[in-house]
C-alpha cells in the first residue's frame, strides 16, 4: 500500500502548520486556557471563514470540500502539535462523523452548512460514570411513553461541552445490551431540560463535561434514524473518531520529541550540550522510534475507515501506537528538561496532560489490544463470546 500524501495533501499539511504558527500559538494557547470561556473564538472563526477546514470532509452538495479522511487526519495531526482548536476534534471527529454515518439527509441539510461556517461547535454525548468505552457504559436512556419519546441520564466525560450548542447523544433503549438498542440524536444544548456543567479536568486545553438530561423530550426530527436501530453508525463514528484522535496524538507526540531535541541541543551540564550524552540520545531515538511507529499506524489505519470489515481493527492499531507514542514523549519530555518541565511557564507539562487525558477517550491502550485480540480471534472465552 502506498501510504505516502500527495502532493496536495502535503500543500494542506504546509499552510495548516503555517496558519498555526501565527494563531496556535503557546501565548494564545494560554490566553485561551485562563478566559472564560475556555477556547479561542478567534481562532476557530479563520479556521472556518479563512481557511475553510470545517469542510474538509464534508460533502459539496452542503458546500463543503469533500476531500476525505487523510486530509481531515492531517489536520488533527497539526492541531495536536499545538494544543489548539479544543472544538476541531468533537466537532469534526465525531459529531460530523455521526452525522454522515446515520445517513439522514435531512438533518444533514440542516446541521452541515452551519457546521462547516462555524456557527455549530458540536460535542457528543457517550459514556457514563465509569467512562467505559461504548457499548459498555452508555447512560442516557431513550424512553417511549405515551407523548413519544424522552431522554434521561447524564453523560460524562463530554469534550466541550460547555462551549457546544449542538449535542449528538448515543442513547440506549430499554431492556438493551451491547450493540443492541443503541441511538443516535441531535439536540441543541439549550433544550429544555438538557444541563450541561463544566468539570475541572486534567487537561486544561480541553475540558470535558457533565451533560445531564432530565426528562427530555425528543421529537421525531431528533434521531438520526429508527430508534435502537443505530450500531452501524455509532461503530463508524467511534472508528474515526479514535484516528483522528490517534492523529492528534501523533502531532503532540511529534511536537514533543522537537521541543525536547532542541533543549538537549541548548541545555549545557557539565561543560557539554545534554543531548551530547549517551542516555540522552538513546531516550531521543527511542522517541523517535515510536513516533515513526506510530506514523506507519496511522496512516495504515486512516485509509480504512471507508472498509467496514477493517475499520474497527485498524482505528483499534492507531489507537494504542498513537497513544503510547504520546505518552512515551511527553513523558520523557519532562525527565529531559529535568525541574523546569514540571513549572507552569512550560508548555512540557501541558503536553503530558493532554497525553493522560487523550490515552483515556477510549479506553486506553490495554481496551485497545484486547480489541485487536478480539477481533483477530484471539479472544474466544464464553464470557467474551457472549
Amino acid at each position: 500500500m502506498n501510504i505516502t500524501l500527495s502532493e496536495e495533501q502535503l500543500a494542506i499539511a504546509e499552510s495548516a502548520r503555517a496558519f498555526l504558527d501565527e494563531h496556535g500559538s503557546s501565548a494564545r494557547l494560554r490566553a485561551a486556557i485562563e478566559s472564560p470561556e475556555g477556547w479561542d473564538a478567534g481562532q476557530w472563526r479563520a479556521m472556518a471563514h479563512e481557511m475553510g477546514w470545517l469542510g474538509v470532509a464534508a460533502p459539496e452538495r452542503f458546500g463543503g470540500s469533500d476531500l476525505g479522511l487523510v486530509e481531515l487526519a492531517i489536520l488533527h495531526e497539526e492541531v495536536g502539535r499545538t494544543l489548539t482548536a479544543p472544538l476541531l476534534f468533537p466537532t469534526l471527529g465525531l459529531a460530523l462523523p455521526a452525522l454522515m454515518s446515520a445517513g439522514c439527509e435531512a438533518r444533514q441539510a440542516e446541521y452541515l452548512p452551519r457546521l462547516i461556517d462555524g456557527d455549530i461547535r458540536a460535542a457528543v454525548c457517550l459514556t457514563g460514570a465509569s467512562g467505559a468505552p461504548v457499548p459498555a457504559d452508555v447512560a442516557i436512556r431513550l424512553e417511549a411513553d405515551e407523548k413519544g419519546w424522552r431522554l434521561d441520564g447524564a453523560a460524562e466525560f463530554v469534550l466541550m461541552g460547555h462551549a457546544a450548542n449542538l449535542l449528538v447523544v448515543v442513547a440506549r433503549t430499554e431492556g438493551s445490551k451491547g450493540w443492541d438498542g443503541l441511538s443516535l440524536l441531535t439536540m441543541a444544548a439549550d433544550t429544555p431540560g438538557i444541563i450541561v456543567e463544566r468539570l475541572t479536568s486534567l487537561d486544561l486545553t480541553r475540558p470535558f463535561s457533565r451533560v445531564r438530561f432530565d426528562q427530555v423530550r425528543v421529537s421525531d426530527d431528533a434521531l438520526l434514524g429508527a430508534p435502537g436501530q443505530a450500531a452501524d453508525a455509532v461503530r463508524r463514528m467511534l472508528a474515526i473518531g479514535a484516528v483522528m484522535l490517534a492523529a492528534e496524538q501523533l502531532g503532540g507526540a511529534e511536537r514533543s520529541l522537537e521541543i525536547t531535541t532542541d533543549y538537549a541541543k541548548q541545555r549545557v551540564q557539565f561543560g557539554r550540550v545534554i543531548g551530547s550524552f549517551q542516555a540522552i540520545k538513546h531516550k531521543l531515538a527511542d522517541m523517535m522510534l515510536a513516533v515513526e511507529s506510530a506514523r506507519s499506524a496511522l496512516s495504515y489505519a486512516v485509509r480504512l475507515l471507508d472498509t467496514p470489515d477493517a475499520m474497527e481493527e485498524a482505528a483499534a492499531t492507531a489507537s494504542a501506537a498513537c497513544s503510547e507514542a504520546f505518552l512515551q514523549c511527553a513523558g520523557d519530555a519532562i525527565q529531559i528538561h529535568g525541574g523546569i518541565g514540571f513549572t507552569w511557564e512550560h508548555d512540557a507539562h501541558l503536553y503530558f496532560k493532554r497525553a493522560r487525558a487523550s490515552a483515556a477517550l477510549f479506553g486506553g491502550p490495554a481496551h485497545h489490544y484486547e480489541t485487536i485480540a478480539r477481533l483477530i480471534g484471539l479472544d474466544d472465552s464464553p464470557e467474551a463470546s457472549a
